[in-house]
Formats: structure tokens, sequence, C-alpha cells
């Protein structure tokens, strides 16, 4: 397996994070994706993409997770085992992605270019946010995961996604996450495991070379 695309990409993390937790062999092919031949690998040029282990190509964080899912069910399973549990956790990683880090991802410009948000996309943001906090304190109970007793996929789509989130805290002066109940005891809870830990690490690593990446394509 390969997975291509860069440390500092909240999508390639969840990725990152199921292959390490499934304890799955895998190599890391860091790339930007600006590059055309990426395209044969993920058609949109979207991070990240993934070879699986006999030579095939995908994309969409969401997909290649289910996809080692599904082609590798006995190691360290991420989905209850149960229809409708499963669906409970597709629910939670959906509303998360299009009611929080999507809405929020509209901040990474004014916060790249250190420059204020316009109002009408600030309100635009802070409405859909709000929406997904609301359905958050009613689909979670963070006791301890998001969706009880056991770790589940929602729990990794749910960390990185917030990591755009926290974006909202300086570009809108208001801290959505701290509005989800129970969420700080989970996000420690989250952030104490080794592999955590080492994703951050190569998070932070990568980070110089992003911003110079993002400067040398846009400028600034």
């Amino acid at each position: 397996i390969k997975l291509h695309g860069f440390s500092y990409s909240n999508y390639y993390n969840i990725v990152k994070h199921v292959l390490l937790y499934k304890g799955l062999a895998f190599e890391e092919d860091l790339m930007f994706g600006s590059e055309e031949s990426f395209r044969d690998i993920s058609p949109l040029g979207k991070v990240p993409a993934m070879t699986t282990a006999d030579g095939r190509f995908l994309s969409e964080s969401s997909v290649c997770c289910d996809y080692l899912e599904e082609a590798y069910p006995e190691d360290a399973p991420l989905y209850p085992s149960d229809p409708y549990e499963r669906a409970r956790v597709r629910q939670v990683m959906k509303v998360s992605e299009l009611y929080l880090e999507l809405s929020a991802r509209r901040l990474i410009p004014y916060s790249i270019g250190r420059k204020p948000v316009p109002d009408v996309v600030a309100k635009e943001v802070v409405s859909v946010l709000e929406r997904g906090i609301v359905a958050m304190n009613r689909l979670c109970t963070f006791g301890p995961y998001a969706l009880g007793e056991e770790m589940t996929l929602a729990d990794i789509y749910l960390r990185y996604v917030l990591s755009t989130v926290d974006i909202a805290k300086a570009c809108l002066d208001r801290d959505f996450a701290q509005e989800i109940d129970g969420l700080e005891q989970w996000r420690a809870l989250m952030s104490s495991t080794d592999i955590a830990k080492q994703i951050d690490a190569d998070r932070d690593a990568n980070r110089p070379a992003f911003f110079a990446y993002i400067k040398e394509r846009f400028g600034g």
C-alpha cells in the first residue's frame, strides 16, 4: 500500500491514522498533488490518494478508509458489526465533513493570508458551523468515544476534521469545538495515543514545506 499526499493535510492524516491503527504495512509518497501526473492516481488532483497492495488507485479519504475496512476486515476493525451501528458511524463522518470541515475550510485563505474574513463569508460559515455543532451534540455521546465505548472511524474522522474547525478561533474569535459537549476530554483521549503523537509530529515537521509550497505557488 502506498499513501500519496502530504502530512499537513488533515484528510491525508485520516487515512494514515487508519493504516497505522490497523497495523498495515504501507509507504508514504509525500507530494503536494500539483503535479499533472498525480491525476493518473487521483482524477481531481486531490490529496490523499492511495495505491492498493495490488497496484490499483483510489482517492477521497472516506473511500480509501472504507476500502481498507473491507479489504482488511480482521485487522483492528473500525466499523461495528451491526449494520445500524455502522450507519451511525458514517452519519457522524458525513455530518462532520459537510457541516464542520467544509464550512470551516472557507476560512483557510484568510488564515494563511492573515486577512479579515468578509462579513458575508463569516455569516455563512457561522450559520453552517452552528448547525453542525447542534448535530454533533445530538449524535455523539463521547463515552468515552464519539459513539460509545469502542473507537470507530467516526473518532478518527472527527479528530482531523476539528483541526480545520479550529481555524475559526483565530479568524472569527469563536471556539466552536468548545460548544460540543464532552469534546475536551475526548480530544485529550484521542491525542494521547502513540499513533496520534506520531501523526502530529509528522504534520508539524511538514508545516514549513507546506507553507513554502503555498508561497511559491500562490505568492504572498
